[in-house]
Formats: structure tokens, sequence, C-alpha cells
């Protein structure tokens, strides 16, 4: 599966960009000014993307990935 139908699956799933997330990763403090907060481990993202969003491991690590800046 590439990166886009990773990000496109979600979307379709949860209804929400990877802005959204971004802005909901903001708000918890996982991200600051758009960069990844070096105090949050990548675990504790996931945990909460599968946990409130019933996203699986690689779809949560897609969402890291764009917090990281990676967009393909």
């Amino acid at each position: 599966m590439s990166f886009q139908a990773y990000i496109d699956n979600i979307k379709a799933k949860t209804g929400k960009s990877p802005d959204d997330f971004k802005k909901l990763a903001e708000a918890k403090g996982f991200l600051q000014k758009g960069k990844l907060n070096p105090a949050v481990k990548a675990t504790q993202i996931t945990d909460w993307l599968k946990k409130d969003f019933d996203l699986g491991h690689g779809h949560a690590m897609a969402i890291y990935a764009v917090f990281k800046g990676i967009k393909k």
C-alpha cells in the first residue's frame, strides 16, 4: 500500500485529514508550533491514534510520519 493510500484510507475511516490530526495533536501537546514535541515518544502518539480513532498500527504510523514531515 502506498503512503497516499494509507492517508486516503484514514480520511475515509475517520473523516479527518492530516491537517485535522495535526491540530488535534497540537491540542494534546504532541506537536508544538507544528513540530514534534521532543519529549513525546512515537508510541504515545500511535497509542492515542489507535485508541481514539481505531486506527491500526500501520495507519497510526502514517499519521506519525506526517507529523515528522514525511509526505511520501
